[in-house]
């Protein structure tokens, strides 16, 4: 079974690997009505770079984990980029779209870490 923090590390690595930006991990873990443990969120700063950064989560994880998003969200229009890998669900937006959902701010219960890049 895949350990969720090696399933962490290899989707924060991927996405600096994209230079993603504002990498924060919301832990849901202690919040009973949460569907999954984690939600690991990002921004690009345009269409490219969030489709590049979901290409490259998919094929680090598929590459080092061996396993598939159970479902993905968002490619085509690539402003919310969706990918749900069970415990652990992405979340990869165009910075004005994160600005305007705040994903964040709707978790206030939970703990919230921020990822530090290179």
């Amino acid at each position: 079974m895949i350990r969720e923090k090696e399933l962490l590390e290899t989707i924060t690595d991927s996405i600096l690997d994209k230079k993603g930006k504002e990498i924060t991990i919301i832990d849901l873990s202690s919040i009973n009505y949460a569907f999954c443990d984690y939600f690991v969120v990002c921004h690009g700063d345009s269409i490219t770079q969030t489709s590049a950064i979901a290409e490259s989560v998919g094929n680090k994880i598929k590459e080092k984990l061996g396993i598939h998003s159970g479902h993905i969200e968002g490619l085509q229009n690539a402003r919310w980029i969706l990918m749900d890998y069970g415990s652990v669900v992405v979340h990869i937006f165009l910075k004005e779209y994160r600005d305007y959902y705040k994903l964040e701010d709707l978790w206030g219960d939970a703990q919230i870490s921020i990822v530090e890049g290179d």
